[in-house]
C-alpha cells in the first residue's frame, strides 16, 4: 500500500505530460485538479505531486490564488534546449557509430523503428509518430554507452516536443524526417562517426527550421518575446 501513492503520481504525471506535449492540453488552459481526481479516482495528493513535477519541467505555471495553467512555449527556451540537445545528440551518435560492430541488436531495433515510421505515415497515424521518433533517438543514445545521455536529452527538449507537434501536419515534413532517420541509421551501420554526425546535424537543424517557421501562425501557444 505504501508504494501506491508514488505510483499513482507517476502515472498521472505521465498522462498529463503526454497530453501537454501532444497539445491536447493547450497552452493557457487550466489544469483542474478536482477534475483530474475525479477522472482517475484518486486523492489530491498524487495529483499535486504530478503537477509539481510538471511545474519543475516548466510545462505548467502554478499561480497562487488563481490556479494552475499549461504554460506557453518560450521560443528562447526552446532554442536554448535545441542547442543543448544538438550537442548531446551529436556526441551520442558519434559514439554509437564507433560502437556499431558490437551493437547488432540495437541496429536491428533501429531498422524496425524506421520501418514502423514508414508504416505510421502510410496509415496516416501522425499522432503516434512522436513515440517512434523518441524510440529511435533513445536507442541511438543507449548505443553511445552513456547511460544518462537520453535523460539529459529529454530534459533539454521539453519545449521542442510541443513545437514538434505543430510541425507534424506540414506536408512532406514527416516523410523527410523519416528519410533523415534512415540516413542516420545507415551512417551508424557503416561505423562512420563523421557521417553519423553530419546526418544528425542535418536532421536536427532542418527540423528546428521547420518548427521555427510556424511560430507566427500559432497564436496563444508561444510567449510573446519582444527581443526575438
Amino acid at each position: 500500500m505504501a508504494n501506491r501513492q508514488p505510483q499513482k503520481a507517476d502515472q498521472i504525471y505521465e498522462m498529463l505530460r503526454r497530453a501537454i506535449v501532444m497539445l491536447e492540453m493547450k497552452p493557457g488552459s487550466p489544469v483542474a485538479e478536482k477534475e483530474i481526481c475525479s477522472v482517475y479516482n484518486v486523492s489530491r495528493t498524487p495529483v499535486r505531486e504530478a503537477v509539481q513535477k510538471l511545474a519543475e519541467e516548466g510545462l505548467v505555471n502554478v499561480i497562487p490564488h488563481s490556479g494552475t495553467y499549461v504554460s506557453q512555449i518560450s521560443f528562447a527556451g526552446a532554442e536554448e534546449g535545441f542547442v543543448i540537445r544538438r550537442s548531446l545528440e551529436v556526441e551520442g551518435v558519434r559514439r554509437a557509430a564507433s560502437r556499431a560492430t558490437s551493437e547488432a541488436e540495437a541496429l536491428k531495433n533501429l531498422d524496425d523503428i524506421t520501418v514502423n515510421m514508414t508504416r505510421i505515415l502510410e496509415q496516416g497515424q501522425h499522432d503516434t509518430y512522436i513515440d517512434a521518433d523518441d524510440a529511435l533517438h533513445s536507442t541511438v543514445a543507449k548505443m553511445s554507452g552513456m547511460t544518462r545521455l537520453w535523460k539529459f536529452i529529454s530534459m533539454a527538449k521539453v519545449d521542442l516536443d510541443r513545437m514538434r507537434q505543430l510541425s507534424a501536419p506540414v506536408p512532406g515534413h514527416l516523410e523527410r524526417v523519416t528519410e533523415q532517420h534512415i540516413q542516420i541509421v545507415e551512417a551508424i551501420r557503416r561505423g562512420s562517426p563523421d557521417q553519423a554526425e553530419l546526418a544528425m546535424r542535418i536532421h536536427l537543424d532542418s527540423s528546428f527550421e521547420v518548427m521555427s517557421s510556424l511560430i507566427r501562425g500559432a497564436r496563444g501557444i508561444f510567449v510573446e518575446e519582444t527581443d526575438r
